[in-house]
């Protein structure tokens, strides 16, 4: 049984953003246009020390969000400040490729993005330099997989979009291409 299916933001990539950059930016070769090579979600949770259920209900919440289960962070080292031993469950990471990449990042600019309180698009100073970008989200109930009712806690995350664009330009053009809103006084 093959599956034909094509996410939405993979055809618009291949169907319009690509040539608009080659005509952009002048590459030779289709396979020297920046694509999206992988998104990373990570969740930071120092009260798992002290709550179990906190990590419980994380991992079931970054489920529900990226389709995929996530890989349990651990202390590398001991800090007695925050309580914290070598080896306790600190957080949570995803990394999402392929398809289930280009479905959590439709919903993520499409969806979620937009049901954020306040939203007046996300900032354009958050590259490295190196083409990747970073997204902070403040509260994880946004996406609308994640049921209100059954939330003990509204938590954050990072969103880290790795691209294989070399500069920032390049990169911030692709992702503008790809529906990302980003705020007009970055610009």
């Amino acid at each position: 049984m093959t599956n034909n299916f094509i996410p939405r933001m993979k055809k618009v990539y291949f169907e319009e953003a690509q040539k608009l950059l080659i005509d952009d930016f002048g590459y030779v070769n289709d396979l020297a246009v920046p694509k999206i090579q992988k998104i990373s979600i990570n969740m930071g949770l120092g009260e798992a020390v002290t709550n179990n259920k906190a990590m419980e209900s994380s991992i079931i919440d970054i489920t529900k969000i990226s389709g995929q289960k996530p890989m349990i962070t651990r202390a590398k080292k001991a800090i007695s400040n925050f309580k914290i031993r070598q080896g306790n469950a600190i957080g949570l990471m995803v990394t999402l490729r392929g398809d289930r990449m280009w479905n959590f990042y439709d919903r993520l600019v499409n969806i979620a993005l937009p049901r954020t309180r306040d939203f007046r698009g996300v900032s354009s100073n958050s590259f490295d330099g190196h083409g990747n970008y970073s997204l902070g989200i403040r509260e994880h109930i946004i996406f609308p997989d994640i049921d209100i009712q059954h939330v003990d806690r509204v938590r954050g995350f990072q969103v880290n979009i790795i691209t294989s664009a070399k500069t920032d330009e390049e990169s911030k053009k692709l992702l503008e291409l790809l529906n990302m809103p980003f705020d007009r006084k970055g610009s």
